[in-house]
């Protein structure tokens, strides 16, 4: 077995055995607390410019399909884990996690001591990292010192698609609604929950003009995931602003933080991010608290709209931590969904025009099914006039 190793931007050093290709990945490191789905969070293009490290000790056992892809490239940059699984024990596993990786030229390392980078990602915030084998010590250090930071990168330009191209449901199913998809980076199981309601999707490049999209005459418009900062995507916010009361639009994670900038907001970086499958998220309307797959490490400040500063969080967040409703260029703007474990913004709501968004993942894929429900509200929400 070959030695493997990771150094973080600040020195720390994080020695393990190589898995995956070999070679020297950089991206900035975040954790994820996901306990299953590390296919479906490898190719993720929220991911992309990224080191995951999963905090579930075991990864791999079940294998890889091709089936779990959520797009044609794996986007993270690489992946280290506590053990890698050399076996895959499942009906639909095509071949090992290891195998996999390595075929698509993906470093990965093994054998890390994942609860204690992931404590110094806690402690520190994310930073940019170097991955490798067959490398020294202060070569790596060198690579990751000079490694850019996720704050100001255009990452969408990358992950985009270059064509328009349309997803319809299954042969024989009724067409209920016709939905254009701004590709910031979407994964494969939004088209197939949008596809399963009955919906076809054009998806278009996410620097599609306003005008462009409006004359596909769409009964609405949704604004997909996607990785990095949302400030630089001038294109994509001006393109919002331009739709915002002719058409329903409906975002989730880096579509929420569009809307929320064409809105007027600001967003901030948060210190190491919203990565994996059990983030606790509060209804505000009717108290009802969802468990989310959430990937992100920007989020909207409503707060910035009101004129006043943000609250700093001291214990369990509460209502003092929900913006008040606020009124922008495009009407009242509702916070609607707030964060258990941090209290920032996880959803918002127009009042006066037909738009809402949330910072999660509804489609899950991996993670748990509770926020499914918001696919439906949205096709329901189709045909609804603009106030």
């Amino acid at each position: 077995m070959k030695k493997g190793m990771l150094v973080t931007a600040d020195g720390s050093v994080f020695n393990g055995i190589a898995a995956g290709s070999d070679g020297v990945a950089t991206g900035e490191v975040v954790f994820n607390t996901a306990m299953t789905g590390y296919q479906e969070i490898m190719t993720d293009p929220s991911y992309a410019g990224q080191v995951v490290v999963m905090t579930a000790p075991h990864i791999g056992n079940y294998g890889a399909t091709s089936l779990d892809d959520q797009a044609d490239s794996i986007y993270a940059k690489a992946l280290i884990t506590r053990s890698m699984s050399r076996r895959a024990s499942s009906w639909r596993s095509e071949e090992t996690f290891d195998d996999y990786l390595a075929r698509r030229g993906i470093v990965a390392l093994s054998d890390i001591d994942t609860r204690r980078l992931t404590r110094h990602i806690r402690d520190n915030g994310a930073m940019p990292v170097a991955v490798g084998s067959d490398i020294d010590e202060s070569e790596l250090a060198s690579i990751a010192a000079g490694a850019p930071t996720m704050a100001g990168l255009d990452l969408v330009q990358t992950v985009t698609t270059d064509e328009m191209y349309v997803s319809n449901p299954d042969p024989g199913s009724e067409v209920v609604a016709h939905v254009v998809a701004y590709d910031l980076g979407i994964k494969r199981d939004i088209l197939t929950q949008l596809n399963r309601r009955g919906v076809s999707v054009t998806v278009v490049p996410a620097s599609t003009a306003a005008d462009a999209v409006l004359a596909m005459d769409p009964d609405a418009v949704f604004l997909s995931n996607g990785p990095g900062d949302p400030e630089p995507l001038e294109t994509s916010i001006e393109a919002v602003r331009g739709l915002l009361g002719r058409t329903p639009l409906f975002g989730i994670c880096l579509g929420h933080q569009v809307l929320g900038l064409a809105l007027g907001a600001s967003t901030f970086k948060l210190p190491f991010g919203h990565h994996g499958g059990n983030h606790p998220v509060r209804n505000v309307s009717d108290g009802t608290v969802d468990i989310t797959s959430q990937n992100h490490g920007f989020a909207v400040d409503l707060w910035s709209l009101t004129g006043m500063e943000r609250p700093t969080i001291d214990g369990l967040p509460g209502p003092e931590m929900l913006a008040p409703d606020t009124e922008t260029a495009y009407g009242v703007v509702q916070q609607t969904h707030l964060n258990l474990n941090d209290g920032t913004n996880e959803g918002l709501a127009c009042l006066d025009v037909n738009a809402f968004s949330v910072q999660y993942h509804p489609e899950a894929a991996p993670g748990p099914n509770d926020a499914q429900k918001l696919f439906d509200g949205f096709v329901g929400s189709i045909g609804a006039t603009s106030a």
